[in-house]
């Protein structure tokens, strides 16, 4: 029998934070890039990032259907994801002349620096593996 023990929420990581330098852009006093800090999330914070980008479009007849935004709903993966810095910051926010932290993000961040954050996201939040390898492992 197994030890159910192991899967008890005390006993589990809750978040995982690595660092991650996004840009060379963003430089400490002495010249060095500054590693941004990210953290995984859970499946209930996922599922509300992807609420927040989900949309009601109206159809033939009157009848509505939901359609998610996937760029809207990455950016809102990726701002929750990060730790520092703290992209709700007022004062970093109005230095960017922006309000909120997805468009903080867009804003500070260029685009090729943008997709290496999400892509570092995704994989700290466990989308990094093809969908036909968890299929084989499962197999196996």
């Amino acid at each position: 029998m197994s030890n159910l023990s192991l899967f008890f929420a005390q006993n589990v990581p809750v978040d995982t934070i690595e660092e991650f330098i996004v840009s060379e852009r963003f430089k400490d006093e002495n010249g060095n890039a500054v590693a941004w800090k990210l953290r995984s999330m859970t499946e209930e914070e996922n599922q509300e990032c992807r609420k927040a980008a989900t949309r009601k479009i109206k159809g033939k007849n009157g009848t509505y259907t939901q359609e998610i935004d996937p760029n809207e709903y990455m950016g809102k993966l990726m701002a929750a994801s990060i730790v520092y810095p703290d992209l709700k910051d007022a004062e970093l926010q109005r230095s960017y002349g922006v309000l909120g932290a997805e468009s903080l993000l867009r804003k500070m961040l260029l685009p090729g620096e943008f997709a290496a954050l999400g892509e570092k996201v995704q994989a700290l939040n466990g989308f990094n593996r093809d969908m036909n390898e968890l299929v084989d492992e499962v197999k196996n």
